[in-house]
């Protein structure tokens, strides 16, 4: 059975569960420990080695971390997403988790990780030509592949739109349409006017709309005038743990 250990870093948790290759499902149920508060590079490392530990593991790990990370050796290339504490920035992740662990380990960035999954597993397989998928949460998570290869560490939710005064992060995240108290109307058409920059940048073939309001497609899709194909995610809460162990074998 090829099975890996899959871990998806969030601000709050870190989730882990085995996951069957094979298919693209958990092989187990998943384990989530709260994120510890120091969010050091040491107390994370211990978190992950408990989760293996919780599996009586050994062989692979794949980790999805929030922040880029260079593919070669793990290395943090900017301060994590949802935690600015030091001690990451210029060091490998890979080696901190793979000293706790015992055990190989790869670290991708988290939006890339839920990338490697849907395109392997979900609406994104076989597709060719250039695919962008975004995850729409706290910020913009996005992800670019072509003819199916990552290219990794893309920070699309950073560009600046015309006529607005900060990222776009600012003005289509799913958090800013709680904040904000947005209709999924009003959402949807800033999100169609931020997917319509991207489509003129770099006019992929199709465009995945992942994230927990994926689920609301329906409800804001409506506002969308884009020429490219443009579909919600399959893997949802799955993607993150799925595609750190899809990682491993890259």
């Amino acid at each position: 059975m090829n099975h890996i250990l899959g871990i998806d870093i969030g601000g709050s948790g870190i989730k882990g569960a085995m996951v069957d290759l094979e298919i693209g499902q958990f092989a187990t149920d998943r384990i989530r420990i709260p994120t510890p508060e120091s969010f050091s590079m040491e107390d994370v490392a211990n978190t992950i080695a408990e989760i293996a530990r919780h599996f009586d593991y050994q062989g692979k790990i794949g980790v999805g971390f929030p922040a880029p990370v260079r593919p070669t050796d793990g290395v943090v290339l900017n301060p994590p997403t949802a935690h600015h504490y030091p001690g990451w920035l210029g060091n490998s992740a890979a080696d901190a988790f793979g000293q706790a662990t015992g055990c190989e380990v790869t670290v991708v960035n988290d939006a890339d990780a839920a990338g490697l999954a849907e395109m392997r597993y979900g609406v994104g397989k076989d597709v060719m030509g250039t695919v962008l998928l975004f995850t729409l949460g706290t910020g913009v998570g996005s992800v670019m592949f072509r003819d199916g290869v990552l290219i990794p560490n893309t920070e699309l939710g950073k560009i600046y739109m015309k006529g607005h005064d900060d990222v776009a992060e600012l003005y289509v995240a799913g958090r800013i349409k709680e904040e904000e108290n947005l209709k999924h109307s009003q959402w949807g058409k800033r999100l169609n006017e931020y997917l319509q920059y991207c489509e003129l940048l770099f006019t992929p073939h199709m465009m995945i709309i992942g994230g927990g309001i994926s689920k609301k497609f329906d409800k804001f899709s409506k506002q969308f005038d884009l020429k490219t194909n443009t579909v919600p995610a399959e893997l949802r809460n799955q993607a993150g743990i799925v595609g750190a162990a899809v990682a491993t074998t890259l």
